[in-house]
């Protein structure tokens, strides 16, 4: 989100402030009738196999990701494992029966790299927890998290991706949404309803830093390990919004107008912020697959305005007590390198990993070796902090 605020168009702030929805039909339409990837092969294509097979394994992901939604709505979340109160939460329900692939990567996978993956290698371990609740960032929902939720349920784990209130196919309205417990609402239901003794590895992308940080202070015993990528990571007493202005060029980018829905009124605060769709590629997903950025540029909602700039107050016993890793995106151009070390400094994690090659959206650009941080995390032993 750190160049969210600059990319506003005037257009997207004269829209309906009143409920936005998630509209699939455009994604799925733009693959409706398309002919298979290898169905127009010649012999004397054959040597080209192999590169069209990839470009339908990606569709075949956004595809996948989409008929999710659909399947979810159409089912009205009955089948998902945590109870339903004002949340959408993305089950762990099988790779296999959803024809989610591991990846968009092509490279064949190295001996150690397949052991990362194996069911049997994680029973035989003495992990904390098996279980991973995965919190998106500012105008994102559950649905970019399909990489990964796939990849963590073939190594063993359950992965579940919440949608924040007015985010991904939650009904509110962004407008709507005061203050930082409502955005996080459908998060803080799922730890209030955990059993005895249980526990999770929590994971937040972009904005999704400030809002996991907000439950570890709330939540301590329930939360093993927190982990943040390309994420706010605060300081007691910071907002959001204190991290995003110290990124150059920020004080240009507040003075636009446009960036802004005042549903209130111009005399009072705005309540959300537009993103222009249009700027997708260049500023959060310059490493992303065509494919990927079509399901972000369909299912990306306005960001609540009220979450990012409420400080949060943040204690040693509480949320000091869990134990951080930071994840580094070092091709990021939404939250720059500098930014993201200058967090780590200030807030020094247990450890940090870095993600080369990685734009805003590691999930999209690189789920695998993603996957492979987030294995490793998993097994660090637990400690007094």
């Amino acid at each position: 989100m750190g160049n969210a605020l600059g990319c506003i168009s005037t257009e997207g702030a004269r829209e309906k402030t009143s409920k936005h929805e998630l509209n699939l039909p455009p994604l799925l339409a733009s693959f409706k009738g398309r002919a298979g990837p290898l169905s127009s092969l010649s012999s004397s294509e054959n040597k080209k196999k192999k590169a069209v097979s990839f470009d339908g394994q990606l569709d075949e992901q956004a595809l996948a990701a989409a008929l999710l939604f659909n399947h979810h709505q159409r089912n009205n979340g009955n089948s998902l494992p945590f109870p339903r109160s004002q949340s959408a939460v993305y089950p762990s329900s099988g790779s296999k029966k959803h024809g989610l692939t591991r990846s968009s990567s092509s490279r064949p996978r190295s001996h150690s790299e397949s052991l990362l993956t194996r069911p049997d290698q994680l029973v035989n371990q003495d992990l904390e927890t098996n279980r991973v609740v995965l919190v998106h960032g500012g105008g994102f929902g559950a649905w970019c998290w399909y990489k990964t939720i796939s990849l963590l349920e073939e190594a063993g784990f359950k992965a579940d991706a919440v949608d924040l209130t007015g985010s991904g196919i939650h009904y509110s309205d962004t407008n709507g949404i005061r203050n930082l417990a409502e955005y996080v609402k459908p998060l803080s239901d799922i730890f209030y309803k955990l059993g005895e003794g249980d526990k999770v590895i929590l994971v937040g992308h972009d904005l999704g830093g400030a809002c996991i940080s907000y439950v570890m202070e709330l939540f301590p015993s329930k939360i093993a390990k927190a982990v943040f990528i390309a994420a706010t990571m605060l300081s007691s007493g910071q907002s959001a919004l204190d991290i995003f202005s110290q990124q150059a060029g920020f004080s240009d980018l507040i003075r636009q107008p446009q960036t802004f829905i005042y549903a209130n009124g111009k005399d009072n605060p705005p309540t959300a912020i537009v993103i222009d769709k249009t700027l997708l590629r260049d500023s959060w997903f310059n490493q992303s697959s065509t494919k990927d950025v079509a399901l972000a540029s369909v299912s990306m909602r306005p960001i609540p305005f009220a979450p990012v700039v409420e400080k949060l107050f943040l204690s040693s016993n509480n949320y000091g007590s869990i134990q951080r890793f930071y994840i580094k995106t070092r091709g990021d151009c939404a939250l720059h390198v500098p930014l993201q070390e200058s967090m780590i400094k200030s807030n020094p994690p247990t450890q940090v990993f870095e993600l080369k090659g990685s734009d805003h959206a590691p999930f999209f650009s690189k789920p695998q070796a993603l996957h492979r941080i987030l294995i490793k995390i998993s097994q660090v032993p637990s400690k007094d902090i």
